[in-house]
């Protein structure tokens, strides 16, 4: 799978209705924390080989999606498994640390 870009429009089919669990990462493109993010994740959804989907939310052009995940902080991570958040976290982690947290959580 390659690391989908999602918003309003996608938001329900693409995560809450995903038959594998989605981690959803909430980034601005001015965000430095969320640009050293971006290559782990998509490096994270080369290795998972299929049993995670990775959807990246830009909060600058989803306000809505950002404000009902109520994030504060970017890059904010959610990982939903059968359509509910089961985990979420903040920051920018190098892939090792993420793919453990991943792993645990599913």
């Amino acid at each position: 799978m390659a690391v989908i870009h999602g918003d309003s429009g996608n938001f329900d089919k693409e995560v809450k209705k995903s038959k594998v669990p989605v981690l959803v990462d909430f980034y601005a493109d001015w965000c430095g924390p969320c640009r050293k993010l971006g290559p782990v994740l998509e490096q994270l959804d080369k290795e998972m080989g299929g049993k995670l989907k990775v959807v990246k939310i830009n909060v600058d052009e989803a306000r809505e999606l950002a404000a009902a995940h109520e994030v504060m902080h970017i890059p904010a991570l959610f990982i939903y498994k059968g359509g509910k958040i089961v985990s979420s976290d903040t920051g920018s982690h190098p892939l090792p640390l993420l793919k453990a947290w991943v792993e645990q959580v599913l």
